[in-house]
Order: C-alpha cells, then sequence, then structure tokens
C-alpha cells in the first residue's frame, strides 16, 4: 500500500474532510477515549449519523452497486475511514450488519434477499445481529443445539442465544441452526435470515461488568422462518458461517484501525497525566506508552497489508485471525495504561468527571477478545493454517444431538 494519496484519493480526502466539517453539528461524535456502545438514548441520533454518511457516499463505498453500494475500491474507503477517524465520528451503529450480516448475504443470500436488506443495512434503517453463540458452544460452534425443522409453512426454530451485539435494537440477524441431528456436527447445519419481531422471539439484556447491556441472551420459542429466508444449502451452514466469521475478524481487527482506545486519546491523556506522576513511575510510564503506541502503529500497517491482499481480489484468510489477535492486544495494553496514568485517581474514578470513562474501558477490553472468536481459537487457526500444525479433529465427531441419543 502506497501510503501517499494519489491525486484522485486526495479530491476524495478533501471532499470527505469538508463534509464532516460542514455537517459536525449534526454528526454524532465520540471523544475516542473509552469503548462506547449505544444506548436507546442515543440510538437515533447514531442511526441519522449512519444514515447521513452513507447518504454522502462513506458507508458501504466498496459494495455492489446494484444493491446500493459505491462500487469502489478498499484504498478509497481507506481514504474516508481515515477522515473519519480524524473527525472522532462516532463509529456506525449497524457494525455488525456491515462487517458480518451484510457479506454473508451478499455472498449467499439469492437476488431478492440482497434487493430487500442490503440498502436498508447499509443506512441502518434496520439494525442486525448475529445470532450464532449459545450457552454450550461458543469457541466451539459447531456444537450448537439449537434446532430448525422444516414443516409446511416453513422452519420451526427452538433454542437459545447468548452475547448477541445489539439483539434488542435489531429487527433482522443472520441466526445457524441445526437442521440434521443425524449429520456430524459441522455438515447439519443451516443458515437463515431471521426477523427479531417474529413471535416467539424474546430478547433479554445482559449487564456487563462495564455497566453496559450491548450483550443479549435470545430465547427461541417455536418461531417460523420462510425457506426463502434460508441462506445457502440446506446443512451447508457451517460454509456459510465461515464467510461471516472471516468478515467479522476482519471487522474487529483486520482493517488497520483501532478497536478500543484510540490511540491519539491515549497520548492526550498522558500529555496531561505524566508531569503529575513522581519521577520514577513516570519514566516507566513514558516507556510504557512507547511500547503501546509501537504495537498500535504495527497493528494498523499489518491491517493495511490485508487490506491491500483485498484489493487484489484474494478472500479474507487467517491472516485476518492474526490481525484481531493484534488488536485485542493493543485494546488491552492501551485501556489498562489509561487507567495506570490516573495513579491514585483511579480509585475514585467513578467520583471525577471523565476519569471513569478509562475503568469502563478497561472494563470492556475483555469483551473484544470474545468477539469474532476466543484468542485460544484464533491462536489454532494460524497453528493450523499458518504455521501447519496438526488440525483439530473434533470435526470428525459426531453432532451433539446424536451423541445424545
Amino acid at each position: 500500500m502506497d501510503f501517499d494519496d494519489t491525486p484522485e484519493q486526495a479530491r476524495l480526502r478533501a471532499e470527505v474532510r469538508a463534509f464532516l466539517s460542514e455537517n459536525a453539528d449534526a454528526l454524532a461524535h465520540g471523544d475516542g477515549a473509552y469503548l462506547e456502545e449505544p444506548g436507546t438514548e442515543r440510538l437515533e441520533h447514531l442511526r441519522d449519523t449512519q444514515a447521513m454518511l452513507y447518504d454522502a457516499g462513506m458507508i458501504g463505498l466498496t459494495w455492489p452497486v446494484e444493491y446500493g453500494g459505491g462500487g469502489g475500491s478498499n484504498a478509497q474507503q481507506a481514504v474516508v475511514n481515515e477522515e473519519l477517524h480524524r473527525a472522532r465520528v462516532a463509529g456506525p451503529v449497524g457494525h455488525v450488519g456491515l462487517g458480518m450480516c451484510g457479506p454473508t448475504v451478499l455472498h449467499h443470500g439469492s437476488e431478492d434477499q440482497k434487493q430487500r436488506y442490503i440498502r436498508r443495512l447499509l443506512r441502518a434503517d434496520d439494525i442486525w445481529c448475529q445470532l450464532f453463540s449459545e450457552p454450550g458452544s461458543g469457541s466451539d460452534l459447531a456444537a450448537l443445539r439449537t434446532k430448525a425443522v422444516l414443516q409446511d409453512d416453513g422452519w420451526h426454530v427452538q433454542g437459545q442465544k447468548v452475547w448477541t451485539t445489539l439483539a434488542q435494537h435489531s429487527r433482522y440477524g443472520i441466526l445457524l441452526a441445526r437442521t440434521d441431528p443425524d449429520a456430524p456436527k459441522h455438515k447439519g447445519l443451516t443458515m437463515f435470515v431471521i426477523d427479531m419481531h417474529s413471535p416467539g422471539v424474546m430478547v433479554r439484556p445482559l449487564k456487563q461488568m462495564n455497566g453496559h447491556e450491548s450483550f443479549n441472551e435470545v430465547f427461541l420459542d417455536d418461531v417460523v422462518i420462510p425457506d426463502s429466508e434460508r441462506l445457502g444449502a440446506v446443512n451447508d451452514g457451517w460454509r456459510v458461517a465461515l464467510t461471516t466469521l472471516m468478515n467479522e475478524r476482519m471487522a474487529v481487527g483486520g482493517g488497520g484501525g483501532e478497536i478500543g482506545v484510540r490511540s491519539d486519546a491515549l497520548l492526550a491523556h498522558a500529555a496531561e497525566r505524566l508531569p503529575q506522576l513522581p519521577e520514577q513511575n513516570r519514566v516507566l510510564a513514558t516507556e510504557a506508552l512507547g511500547r503501546v503506541l509501537t504495537e498500535s502503529l504495527a497493528a494498523r500497517y499489518t491491517g493495511y497489508r490485508l487490506q491491500t491482499a483485498l484489493e487484489k481480489g484474494v478472500e479474507p484468510g487467517p491472516e485476518g485471525s492474526a490481525g484481531k489477535l493484534s488488536a485485542v492486544r493493543v485494546a488491552h495494553a492501551t485501556a489498562d495504561l489509561g487507567v495506570r496514568l490516573l495513579g491514585d485517581d483511579a480509585v475514585f474514578a467513578r467520583s471525577r468527571e471523565g476519569d471513569w470513562r478509562w475503568a469502563t474501558s478497561q472494563a470492556s477490553t475483555p469483551g473484544i477478545a470474545l468477539a469474532g472468536g476466543t484468542d485460544e481459537i484464533l491462536r489454532n487457526i494460524i497453528g493450523e493454517r499458518v504455521l501447519g500444525l496438526p488440525s483439530d479433529r473434533a470435526a470428525a465427531r459426531p453432532s451433539p444431538t446424536a451423541q445424545n441419543r
């Protein structure tokens, strides 16, 4: 990737910067100092912001034109993202749809599904969620037990999902369910689009240790899904899910950006707090700051390399897992250093305006390590697909339903 703008990219950057400046009062912003999660009091402003950015050609820039995208390049999207980052515009509230659900529908959906769903997803007219993890099958996704049985009026779904981000705000989701209990666990799954307003869907938010409620439990009690809402072939859901998972890892940590607290927010925080620390602590904190910023830059450039590969038509692969691991490590280190820079004030963070953001970020980063696959699962992927280590043979075992018979 050439870090110097081409004349075309320079024009695009100037246009984006002008738009963001002219519309600054209408757009939702964040200060980058903590992990912000949309709540009901800010949800509509975030949706309006995503719609404004979409209408201006900044969301879905690389997606197919026939479904509402811009038909542009990854390099163009990178320019837009850099300017959104610089202006501290809040991230898209529909990030699950943009990073995971939308690409899955584009790759495996019918023409009717693409026409009905994609444009509204891009504008955040509809928020989407991803219903994969279950109480007994998180990292071992193929061990899921939610079942779908085909009847005359469609697929009847029974089961439970958990850790479903934004389910309480979502109109649609992609759902992975078991459709053949006798097949090996990776072979008996099917993917569907589910209407979250369907009878039998109950969403219960989960209170997290950071005070947010972005995760949810979802209970599915005889929910009927028309066969026309299937994504891919019956019992081919694992292959469809891999599309989702690869794009999720790209969205979480493979795009060259930052997750969690931003490095420029950490720098501003350090400039304020370092002079207040005792000399020995100041030296140690300065060294730690240098390490974090170096790792952040390395993770960003690694993401840029992956973007360059995608620009050349390479499908997302295990590189996304490596990028996500690196980004999570940086997010942990950044949030932790932000709290440590508070010194004694960290004990009283909740009583001092502004300081609570760093404690909130520190409490939020463990969840990032779970999104898109746990660190352990990603290391397995890298070991098998990059280093050539022996494969996990668990896929050869029967499905959990069949084992209980």
